[in-house]
């Protein structure tokens, strides 16, 4: 369990900073209302397990240090759902319905679309 541990750490540690540069990436070239940071991060995670899942799949990677490491710790802190939730709070409560209806609406279709992108993609190469 320790090991787990370690692995999980290290990959959220990275997952996070990745999440970080990725917020200051999109506001820097992004200036707009509708939470385009974290929607962003949650599409490429999206993306990123997929492609991970189609991988570990394809090439018969049963190494759980790797699962652990990748996806429950990178992907984890890539990721990050409560500011979802937040960012939607907030929204709702400036009254910007629409734009939070939005943001929901097109996260959840986006992020399926984008696990599947990546799960199809490993299987075609």
């Amino acid at each position: 369990m320790i090991r787990a541990i370690i692995f999980v750490g290290l990959g959220g540690g990275l997952g996070s900073i990745f999440r970080y540069l990725t917020s200051v990436v999109v506001t820097k070239y992004f200036q707009t209302a509708f939470p385009l940071a974290t929607f962003t991060a949650n599409i490429l995670g999206c993306l990123i397990i997929g492609l991970l899942l189609g991988l570990f799949e394809r090439q018969q990677l049963t190494n759980p240090d790797l699962k652990f490491l990748f996806i429950t710790g990178f992907c984890g802190g890539y990721t990050t759902f409560s500011a979802f939730a937040s960012e939607n709070i907030n929204l709702f409560q400036s009254g910007n319905s629409l734009t939070a209806f939005l943001y929901i609406g097109t996260s959840i279709l986006v992020s399926l679309f984008a696990v599947w992108l990546g799960l199809t993609l490993t299987k075609m190469y």
